[in-house]
């Protein structure tokens, strides 16, 4: 079974979660699932492996063909809206910001990032999602114990609790498919989700 991951939307179009090729692949080949092509076409599972892969395709090989990995599911039979809560985490401040520093703009990885307390809490600031951002050393070294404002330094955007986010609550550190951006969008901002939404697939015998 090929690794990564697939993108799974309800019944409406949404993001709910980011799951693992094998449990999308039980939910897509049981009927409960369709895949989503970039232009919004929707496959079932028999028309899905008549599409040969292309080159750079993850694929699941069967004894008889090569099964091109989808990218994004969308499940039949699930409505449910995505309900609130993301977690206050290290990783989860560096994919909502990015990975870029909030004071210069330019990427960096997480190594070379500190957490920065943009009104320090030793002036009464608070380890909050509006109070905590990503700064790069030589950032965070200049702005030191003091506010922006005082560092003379601009924040590129306010620092805000993140959206529930699919990504974000499936801990999912790779890249981010070109297929998922179109329902990844700033709108996940404003909505957060509920701990598990997938239902869980029957295996084969059980």
């Amino acid at each position: 079974m090929a690794d990564g991951a697939v993108l799974v939307l309800n019944s409406l179009y949404q993001a709910v979660q980011v799951t693992g090729v094998r449990r999308a692949f039980l939910l897509f080949c049981g009927g409960r699932a369709r895949a989503v092509g970039p232009d919004f076409a929707t496959y079932d599972f028999e028309n899905w492996c008549d599409i040969p892969p292309g080159a750079g395709d993850d694929v699941v090989r069967t004894p008889r063909r090569a099964i091109r990995v989808p990218r994004v599911i969308q499940l039949l039979h699930y409505d449910r809206l995505p309900r609130r809560e993301v977690r206050f985490t290290r990783r989860n401040i560096f994919f909502r910001d990015r990975s870029r520093c909030q004071y210069c703009g330019r990427g960096y990885t997480q190594r070379e990032l500190n957490l920065d307390h943009v009104v320090p809490l030793s002036r009464g600031g608070s380890s909050a999602w509006d109070n905590v951002v990503c700064a790069c050393l030589a950032c965070n070294g200049r702005k030191g114990n003091r506010t922006p404002q005082e560092a003379g330094m601009a924040l590129i955007r306010p620092p805000r609790k993140p959206a529930g986010h699919p990504v974000l609550r499936a801990g999912w550190i790779g890249p981010l498919h070109e297929e998922w951006k179109t329902y990844l969008d700033v709108a996940y901002w404003n909505v957060e989700l509920e701990e598990d939404v997938l239902p869980v697939p029957r295996e084969a015998g059980s």
